[in-house]
């Protein structure tokens, strides 16, 4: 019999478990292939619809208030309908919301574009929360910490969409053939990948036994019971922390550089992929850290590495100083997201609703942080406003304690696939 508090070994075989893994990464690389590669054509968007840089990201946080309405229901979505079906119907709702933006490129139209970012926003959630609480499935039946390789898998793919769209604007395409090109062969995979993707996430979210009636009522208890556990809560502020320290970086990074050391574009490029460089290595070398040593230690280095880049970044005489800064950085940025998405997800009845929440936290960081930010970089300048972020981390560092696994949660086997 297994010990108290000890999940049996997963009967899942290893080739199932292979298989859903490897098709985990590519749909959380491909992922970022799809959200990168039309944001690096946003001079292009910007000429087409005519707006002016403020005008733009004004217009972006259309995109960010969809993501954050779907956040808040996508819970209650997979309790409902499962990861599999929930993942399809974004991956179909992705057509759908990059087609109307080709559209809106190629007519010069905001508000359809406006249309199409906020169809965008939504299904990000609707296929984050799903890959993610699928992944932690994945980590279970390996019986190791792996979720921080779906989440480098990631960035690869992010660094590919930006390459894809730099390839695309070398060769003089408009942006709404790219955006009709990379949504149809992305989505052609995503859709290949679902199911297997999906095999080992539940149906459900509610046991079978459960009539359909009964599933539906117990989702949207669940859904709203995640809002007031205080761990969830915390494991939230976590991830808020993790979202405005990397997105932050990916927002500012390349501009700080040139502003604060007089650099030129192409320097302050190099810095901010200095920093994916080094997150990309740590999330995929950090999983033996966690298996050996925890999730709240990890966590706690990880953020004293993220405060003194931070913090060195900032205040650093020179660029090469800064430079140290910036490794520091994104090694510390690396493994506070997938830590506080599996701590979510230890439960795995109760993960969907737990991630939802969870999650919510970081679109409110996405939405909030850009302007204020930028609020602040006009008075202070780029680099010292990025100071704010050491805040965020310090909150983090005092709830890590939140994302140690809780004893009566299952745990993973002790298999080493």
């Amino acid at each position: 019999m297994p010990s108290p508090g000890r999940a049996p070994r997963p009967t899942a075989p290893r080739p199932e478990v292979d298989l859903a893994r490897w098709s985990l990464m590519a749909q959380f690389a491909l992922f970022g292939v799809l959200g990168t590669s039309w944001m690096s054509r946003l001079p292009s968007i910007r000429s087409e619809l005519g707006l002016s840089a403020g005008q733009l990201g004004s217009l972006l946080v259309v995109g960010g208030a969809g993501t954050l309405l779907a956040v808040l229901v996508t819970g209650a979505v997979v309790a409902r309908f499962g990861s599999r079906r929930t993942l399809a119907a974004a991956t179909a709702g992705n057509v759908a919301g990059f087609g109307v933006l080709a559209l809106a490129t190629a007519t010069g139209s905001i508000p359809l574009f406006a249309v199409g970012a906020c169809v965008n926003g939504m299904c990000g959630a609707l296929t984050n929360i799903p890959i993610n609480i699928s992944a932690a499935g994945v980590e279970r039946a390996v019986g190791r910490a792996i979720l921080p390789h779906f989440h480098a898998a990631f960035s690869v793919g992010a660094a590919l969409g930006a390459l894809v769209g730099a390839g695309f604007a070398w060769s003089g395409a408009h942006v709404a053939v790219q955006l009709v090109v990379v949504t149809a062969a992305v989505t052609l995979v995503r859709a290949l990948l679902v199911v297997p993707a999906t095999m080992l996430a539940p149906a459900h979210g509610r046991p079978a036994t459960l009539g359909a009636d009964a599933r539906r009522g117990s989702g949207a208890r669940a859904a709203l019971a995640a809002w007031r556990e205080p761990r969830t809560l915390l494991i939230g502020l976590v991830l808020l922390a993790a979202s405005l320290s990397e997105g932050s970086a990916g927002t500012w990074l390349a501009l700080a550089v040139v502003d604060g050391f007089a650099a030129r574009e192409a320097v302050g490029a190099v810095a901010y992929g200095t920093f994916v460089a080094s997150m990309t290595v740590v999330r995929f070398a950090g999983t033996g850290l966690i298996d050996r040593y925890g999730r709240v230690a990890v966590l706690r280095v990880s953020g004293l590495s993220a405060l003194a880049g931070l913090l060195l970044f900032g205040l650093a005489p020179a660029l090469v100083l800064a430079w140290v800064g910036v490794v520091l950085w994104g090694c510390g940025a690396a493994l506070a997201n997938p830590i506080a998405i599996s701590a979510a997800s230890d439960e795995p009845l109760h993960a969907a609703p737990r991630v939802s929440v969870a999650t919510s936290f970081s679109t409110m960081s996405m939405l909030a942080a850009p302007p204020l930010l930028g609020l602040l970089a006009d008075e202070v300048g780029v680099r010292s406003a990025l100071l704010v972020i050491c805040g965020a981390v310090v909150l983090s560092l005092a709830v890590a304690g939140q994302v140690r696994r809780p004893q009566d949660a299952p745990v993973a086997s002790t298999a080493r696939w």
